[in-house]
């Protein structure tokens, strides 16, 4: 398989486990408490900048199955892909704790963003909003996500097939 084609493919991996996950655990995927389980994968950009496509487009499509509206698709979906590059930047860095970091941009991108999008979208207490969507991120992303990123990291060979 040519380079090319293992990108797209890739990235067409990620983006179908994303939207596959999110739609399954719908009860806990959307709304002002929520607990996105595929947020765990916004890790993957640490290994690969090929994921972030693939986490934007698996995001777009949950948030069009989802029904929170076309807010929820464009500012949800944009909530992913900033939070991807900032981890595929943290992946490259120098920085001694960054595998401890990579997980942190979704928590906080999505806490903010999401937060103010339920707040105009649904009328829900802004700080609220903030805090729960935070703290579901936190969960996906730190407990989920981060022993997720671990693992990758210790295997060479896994490593080697993502990047």
């Amino acid at each position: 398989m040519n380079r090319r084609t293992k990108k797209i493919v890739y990235g067409a991996l990620i983006a179908a486990v994303y939207a596959v996950v999110t739609v399954a655990l719908a009860p806990i995927s959307y709304g002002q408490i929520q607990v996105r389980v595929a947020e765990a994968l916004t890790i993957m950009p640490f290994f690969s900048s090929y994921s972030i496509f693939g986490l934007f487009v698996g995001c777009i499509i949950a948030n069009m199955i989802g029904g929170n509206g076309i807010f929820d698709v464009v500012f949800g979906s944009l909530a992913t892909l900033i939070s991807a590059v900032i981890t595929y930047y943290i992946g490259k860095s120098n920085l001694r704790y960054k595998r401890y970091l990579a997980p942190l941009p979704p928590v906080i991108i999505n806490a903010v963003i999401i937060g103010i999008e339920l707040n105009v979208v649904f009328n829900l207490p802004l700080v609220a909003s903030m805090l729960w969507v935070g703290l579901g991120e936190m969960i996906a992303c730190y407990v989920l996500g981060l022993p997720l990123l671990l693992y990758i990291d210790k295997n060479e060979k896994i490593k080697e097939m993502i990047r």
